[in-house]
């Protein structure tokens, strides 16, 4: 039987995102599942397989159709779909990649979340066409993905795309979620906005009327920024004049076509990419200017296109449209 289907799958701590697709790209139904860390995340694959059989079944799509699934998993992924600490699901070292393909029965490609999500923006969204780019996520914390010729790069053993810890300020007193002081992740992330902003508040007289508010968020920051806040304003300058120099950085090392900017952060829209400017053009080799800053275009769907696309990508087809 002619394959002509594939899954799609982001896997998060809250949520799993699921998209069953035809084999030219066309997403035909897309759909979530509450993600269950409980029992240090034992029954996560079980119920994603449940789910891809309860799919099959509802569509009447017999598994010799299914070219196979391409999951993303928020942890460094080895080659041989390896995950190896994934905290937030309770995971230490899990072959998802072989216990999710005996599970269900179809072939499994594995790759860390952010880097799925680059993939997918390289290949239907802001990036298509690109011969190479970058995606840096701005979410509670940073990632990002490398797209090279078309090609995802993961790296020696799966951890590329951790752009939320490179240094870019060896002050830095207060600890990291890593465990270092001074990564980008602390500025420029929703967490690290918010914590700018405490520090700010707690150091600077001015006035601002996030003072007047308890339990603010990044996206508060950026409001009261854009409405000419001067306190608010002065910590997302600083804070994405970082994040444009680390851009910069990244282009000097890889020279991509475009940086693109994804996550919840990145919602500001083209404010933010002004505000990235000054890091960016101060810091970027005169070589690499040319780099463009973007503004992603897949939302919450480049996770579910870039599991499809490694699927694609693993040789056993070529792109088929489906008879649905």
């Amino acid at each position: 039987m002619e394959k002509q289907y594939g899954f799609g799958i982001d896997l998060g701590g809250t949520t799993c995102k699921l998209g069953l697709f035809c084999a030219d790209g066309t997403l035909l139904e897309k759909w979530e599942i509450p993600t269950d860390t409980g029992d240090n995340g034992v029954h996560i694959l079980p119920d994603i397989a449940a789910s891809v059989e309860m799919k099959l079944t509802e569509r009447g799509i017999e598994k010799s159709a299914v070219l196979g699934i391409g999951i993303g998993v928020p942890g460094a992924v080895d080659q041989t779909g390896v995950v190896h600490r994934c905290v937030n699901l309770g995971w230490g070292v899990v072959n998802v990649q072989t216990e999710l393909s005996n599970l269900i029965g179809l072939p499994v490609h594995v790759a860390n979340d952010a880097s799925i999500a680059a993939l997918g923006e390289a290949w239907k969204g802001s990036g298509a066409g690109m011969s190479g780019m970058l995606l840096i996520t701005l979410g509670t914390g940073i990632g990002g993905g490398i797209v090279l010729n078309g090609h995802l790069w993961n790296g020696y053993n799966g951890a590329a795309g951790e752009f939320g810890h490179m240094l870019v300020n060896p002050n830095e007193t207060e600890l990291c979620s890593c465990g270092k002081r001074g990564c980008l992740e602390q500025y420029a992330s929703a967490t690290g906005l918010v914590r700018c902003m405490r520090l700010q508040l707690q150091t600077d007289g001015q006035p601002s009327r996030l003072r007047e508010v308890e339990s603010f968020t990044a996206k508060d920051v950026i409001d009261a920024a854009k409405d000419g806040d001067a306190l608010a304003l002065a910590v997302v300058q600083s804070s994405y004049e970082m994040l444009g120099a680390a851009a910069a950085n990244l282009c000097n090392a890889l020279n991509p076509e475009a940086v693109i900017l994804g996550g919840g952060v990145s919602k500001a829209g083209e404010i933010l990419l002004r505000w990235m400017r000054p890091g960016f053009e101060k810091a970027v080799f005169h070589a690499c200017k040319s780099c463009h800053i973007l503004l992603a275009s897949l939302g919450n769907d480049a996770g579910i296109y870039g599991g499809l696309k490694m699927v694609l990508e693993s040789g056993n087809t070529n792109e088929t449209r489906c008879r649905d």
